[in-house]
């Protein structure tokens, strides 16, 4: 500026002036200071062992350009690359920063019920367990009193009051009342849930017209959002593999250009005679090779992948979806196979008790008419079934005590018991061996009777998955179990073709026919049924040796750890409450909704395309303006202008994916 005012060093009255010497001096004093952090910065790079920096080539161009006498272009190097500094460094705090407001949302405080100590009014009265008059301690009779106190003070078991409106300050189990509450900032749901006793809430949902008394499950510090931000922040420090490509690159590249930068000014003068410095009508090879320095900085190509990344993941994560890495990212990204497991996952994983027969050829007349008209021969088959999966967690053994609770059937002890993996389970009721298992072992065994293949049959091609229970050596009948699909399932299968999903396969261990009937109904492209744990884990591997790594399992996350962690990414569902899903899958989706899934791959798509068109967009503006700069065409401030340009629109068009694919 002074020198607009000034120019060639004259004062106002037009005679020679000593404002001749403040421009350089003004223009060096502000360029040391300026230099200050870039060199601290590539000086610590060195002394750690990566190597030569940007920072470094910033301060060679800037030392370069004061010592030929360009004090204006070595100030606005410095200028220039030290706001773009500050403003990707600012840019990329906010997207950051969109993960850490989450840390705002469980209160700081919470009502706490406690218990009237050492009770005055009622001491001397007798305990009610008879047990002695009472003298100290919890009152048994009086209210609990309500006390705001921090979260860090509550304990697992104490009990929380949540008002209407208010949030709920730490995960627990609701003891009593009833509310809807929205649970959008950890799952990403937006229809309000349906809480009453035993349900689980979660710290940072928002109540609603109910009030809730809730027991503490985890501390605030254990709580399923501070895992939640505690894993996407670590997940946001892992490097893609195009990120870590690029990182060794500008290890290797940053000397390479400083070298060349070197050759550049030193051989034209040297071999055509060229001049070195600037002339009145060129600028000399020198100055040419100074505007490289500056050029090919790889500010743009470094910031290119991070930013994409910290941004796709802080967006899958506000929306319930956690990414636990950029490798992920872009795996989720390169999905073209998707494997589902079935029960929980494309299904409801409740299922229910729908039919069953014994062998007495009138109870099988008379469920051709009512399936489940009473027959004291199938309360007794379904009574010994019961008493062999009780101790089961298995969602079918699960629907079989549940039947024969409601029916109010006397329990019977099996001892003894042990699983058939992938085909029954098997125990011992006094000196009875009874064996609950599939039709294909039992058929193989010979126990299944011929009009039984018949009823069995028809009600699998239902999509009823059907067990048959023998005793010793007789077949006592068989039971149907139904496990309807989500509602949301063949949504979600025609929303990933749309997503360019290629193939879609589900993975069961329940019998063919079954298998086949839900697979019909939702549109699933591949069917494998009859699979043990380890055949998952093969179909797998299959999948990847046909795909290539594109294939993506979706489980629980509990019971599919071995198919999850063999596919090239590993989907859990409703991981929110499980912390085993959290900790074991790539990609947990944190409700029990499929319809996050596409969503995700989505993202995951438009992570990657945006990757790539912020690493081409920095590469083609590099060989734009070096090959200006060789023919001398581009000034200093015109390269870092382009470069601090080329840095700050990748970091912007990263972070366009914090915006919600609303598709």
């Amino acid at each position: 500026v002074l020198e607009w005012f000034f120019p060639a060093g004259e004062s106002f009255s037009g005679s020679p002036a000593p404002l001749l010497l403040l421009p350089p001096a003004f223009f060096l004093i502000g360029g040391l200071f300026g230099l200050y952090f870039p060199a601290k910065a590539g000086w610590g790079a060195i002394r750690s062992g990566q190597g030569l920096d940007m920072n470094v080539l910033m301060c060679l161009a800037a030392v370069g350009a004061f010592a030929i006498g360009e004090y204006g272009e070595a100030a606005t190097v410095i200028v220039l690359f030290s706001l773009g500094e500050a403003l990707e460094g600012y840019t990329m705090e906010r997207a950051r920063d969109s993960i850490r407001s989450l840390t705002q949302l469980a209160p700081a405080e919470a009502i706490i019920l406690q218990p009237c100590m050492d009770c005055q009014g009622c001491r001397g009265r007798e305990l009610p367990d008879g047990s002695g008059p009472y003298e100290s301690g919890p009152c048994p009779w009086c209210d609990l009193h309500e006390a705001r106190v921090t979260v860090e003070r509550l304990a697992v078991g104490d009990r929380i009051l949540v008002k209407p409106g208010e949030r709920i300050p730490m995960d627990g189990r609701v003891v009593s009342g009833q509310s809807a509450v929205n649970q959008a900032p950890i799952t990403g749901e937006s229809v309000p849930v349906e809480k009453g006793p035993d349900a689980e809430v979660f710290a940072g949902t928002i109540n609603g017209d109910g009030v809730l008394e809730i027991e503490v499950t985890r501390l605030a510090a254990d709580n399923t959002l501070s895992r939640l931000i505690h894993l996407v922040e670590e997940a946001q420090s892992q490097k893609t593999p195009t990120q870590r490509f690029v990182d060794k690159f500008a290890r290797v590249y940053t000397p390479l250009v400083v070298a060349g930068a070197g050759l550049m000014a030193v051989l034209p003068p040297l071999l055509f005679g060229q001049p070195f410095l600037d002339t009145p009508t060129e600028h000399g090879w020198l100055y040419r090779a100074l505007t490289m320095l500056v050029i090919a900085c790889p500010c743009a190509l470094v910031i290119a992948t991070p930013v994409a990344v910290v941004s796709a993941i802080a967006a899958a994560a506000r929306r319930g979806v956690l990414i636990k890495g950029g490798a992920y990212l872009e795996a989720l990204g390169q999905v073209k196979v998707v494997a589902f497991d079935k029960t929980g996952t494309l299904t409801q994983g409740r299922p229910e008790l729908v039919n069953l027969a014994c062998v007495d050829r009138c109870c099988v007349e008379a469920r051709q008419h009512n399936l489940m008209a009473e027959c004291v021969h199938c309360d007794n088959m379904l009574a010994l079934a019961a008493a062999v999966e009780r101790y089961s967690t298995h969602p079918l053994a699960r629907a079989i005590t549940a039947a024969a609770e409601s029916r109010a059937l006397p329990h019977v002890a099996a001892t003894a018991v042990k699983s058939l993996p992938g085909q029954g389970v098997q125990g011992q009721i006094g000196n009875r061996l009874v064996t609950i298992g599939s039709h294909t072992l039992l058929h193989d065994d010979r126990a299944c009777l011929r009009e039984f293949c018949g009823l069995v049959t028809g009600a699998e091609a239902n999509g009823q998955t059907t067990m048959l229970v023998r005793e010793d050596e007789a077949l006592r009948g068989y039971l149907a179990v139904s496990d309807p699909p989500r509602h949301t399932s063949r949504a979600t299968i025609t929303a990933l073709k749309a997503a360019q999903v290629t193939d879609t396969v589900m993975l069961t261990g329940d019998n063919p026919t079954v298998a086949r009937a839900i697979g019909q109904q939702l549109g699933v492209d591949e069917v494998r049924a009859g699979l043990m744990p380890a055949d998952k884990v093969t179909a797998i591997r299959e999948l990847i040796a046909t795909h290539g790594d594109t294939v993506a399992m979706v489980g629980d996350g509990v019971n599919d750890a071995p198919a999850l962690a063999a596919a090239t990414v590993g989907i859990a569902m409703g991981a929110g409450g499980t912390a085993q899903a959290l900790e074991t899958a790539d990609v947990a989706l944190m409700a029990d909704d499929l319809t996050q899934l596409p969503a995700a791959i989505r993202l995951g798509r438009r992570a990657v395309g945006t990757i790539r068109f912020n690493i081409w967009f920095a590469l083609i503006i590099k060989v734009v303006f070096l090959l200006t700069a060789f023919f001398g065409v581009a000034t200093l401030w015109m390269a870092v202008f382009a470069d601090v340009g080329a840095s700050l629109l990748v970091t912007l068009n990263g972070m366009r994916l914090l915006r919600p694919d609303d598709r």
